[in-house]
């Protein structure tokens, strides 16, 4: 993809272009809009051409840049449509309150909120359908062509997770075993300088792939890259950004030491904990009948024999432990022997009726009261237990790092793992589990919330 430079930095061809589209939509919303308002109500717009001319340019830089803020213009956006409708929701929210600042501070230039309204409406519906074109027609506009230089360390683990978001454009290879290997893209031999071989290509970035460093990159060659306008990327970046991971396999103290994020500021703890409360209780509510319904199915079941609930130790944030309430989807003798054993796949273990609450995730309703009292969120780690997370913290030094936040009903790591039931399982979602600690913010809960919901009603990931 092309790059043009602006204002010192380079930005991408297409998204610049996709920017000036979108302007020009939120400018046309705003026509639109005003001429609805004022043909409802009988009247003549009170603006000459030359001022309504001006106002549609206000709104749509303004719009533009609100969409800028949250990341709507990034070649790295991830999210898919969904994440990008959030943004552009979100965008629109920040979009508004900046003009309402605006029509406050120019009164000669005032918007009415009938009109902004209709505005967004629009801006959102049409935008939307927008970016779902792009989607589906050209998706290459939110792809990004990467050149791997070094080994086949990082090569077999990106092709693992098969990011949707990504061209591998070739590797340069750096030693004989990785030139010797094949794969669906081409080995580059290294017999021109890499800004040449990278400028050919078209490449947006260059990912290094090596884990002996010692005198094997070329250093000059790299940083000649860097100072013409092509990001070079370290192995633990580009996983975070590329598939919202921190992979355990190139982690170390260091990075962990350097890199940014693991900061929850008080505003968003606040908002997280105001919106529990109010979304938990509201849920608790709603779903009164559901979790009758379900206990009456369990009782039924059991021939009213045995407890429909069934309370365990879980570990909290900083390691607390706390009980939780779930509905039993098991017979009662699950453990009978005392020892703790992670649920598999098609367990006998679980009943008829407990294998449809889990599927549908009913079974986890009650945990809506440990979220009430502030033991638990709503996203967050999965709770684990104290014998799993003993054995873990001991076998894997980050795995306590999960920890640091209060585990939650819906997750990272629930959403981008399907269910485990190994120690290896868990191991792959501490890498979500990380990325979630480290990037945790209200974007991202929004982010999860949302598609937990396709989660309930279609199953994903459930067992």
């Amino acid at each position: 993809m092309h790059s043009v430079r602006i204002f010192g930095h380079f930005l991408r061809l297409p998204l610049v272009l996709l920017a000036l589209l979108e302007g020009l939509i939120v400018a046309l919303s705003f026509f639109g809009g005003t001429h609805l308002r004022f043909w409802l109500i009988g009247s003549s717009i009170p603006f000459g051409p030359g001022e309504f001319g001006f106002l549609m340019l206000l709104v749509g830089i303004v719009f533009v840049v609100a969409m800028a803020s949250v990341g709507l213009y990034e070649a790295s956006l991830r999210e898919g449509l969904t994440g990008s409708a959030i943004r552009i929701a979100l965008a629109l929210l920040i979009g508004s309150i900046g003009m309402a600042a605006i029509s406050f501070a120019l009164p000669h230039f005032d918007v009415w909120r009938s009109v902004l309204a209709s505005t967004v409406v629009i801006a959102f519906i049409t935008t939307t359908l927008l970016r779902l074109g792009l989607y589906r027609l050209e998706p290459s506009i939110f792809q990004r062509r990467i050149l791997i230089i070094g080994d086949t360390s990082v090569v077999d683990t990106l092709l693992a997770e098969k990011s949707r978001g990504l061209i591998i454009v070739g590797l340069v290879p750096l030693t004989e075993q990785a030139a010797q290997h094949e794969y669906e893209f081409p080995t580059l031999p290294h017999n021109a300088p890499l800004v040449h071989i990278a400028t050919t290509a078209d490449v947006n970035e260059i990912l290094l792939s090596i884990k002996d460093r010692r005198g094997a990159l070329p250093m000059e060659e790299l940083l000649d890259c860097r100072m013409s306008g092509i990001p070079v990327l370290e192995p633990l970046d580009f996983f975070e950004r590329e598939l919202g991971m921190v992979k355990l396999d190139f982690l170390n103290p260091s990075w962990l030491v350097r890199a940014s994020g693991f900061h929850q500021g008080y505003m968003t703890l606040l908002l997280k904990r105001l919106f529990d409360i109010a979304a938990s209780a509201g849920l608790f509510l709603l779903t009164i009948p559901i979790m009758l319904l379900a206990a009456l199915a369990i009782a039924v079941e059991d021939r009213f024999k045995h407890p429909v609930l069934y309370r365990q130790i879980r570990i909290g944030r900083d390691g607390n432990p706390f009980k939780v309430t779930k509905f039993r989807s098991m017979r009662v003798d699950a453990e009978a022997d005392g020892k703790a054993r992670w649920a598999t796949k098609n367990d006998p273990r679980i009943t008829r009726v407990g294998a449809f609450l889990r599927k549908t995730r009913i079974d986890e309703l009650p945990q809506l009261v440990s979220v009430l009292k502030g033991e638990m969120s709503f996203v967050g780690p999965r709770p684990e237990r104290p014998e799993f997370v003993g054995h873990l913290a001991v076998k894997h030094p980050y795995y306590a790092a999960r920890l640091r936040v209060k585990p939650g009903l819906t997750g990272w790591a629930q959403l981008r793992y399907p269910y485990g039931n190994t120690e290896d399982d868990a191991l792959r979602k501490l890498e979500y589990d990380l990325y979630y600690v480290k990037n945790h913010s209200t974007f991202l809960d929004l982010l999860i919330l949302v598609q937990t919901v396709e989660v309930v009603l279609f199953g994903k990931g459930a067992m």
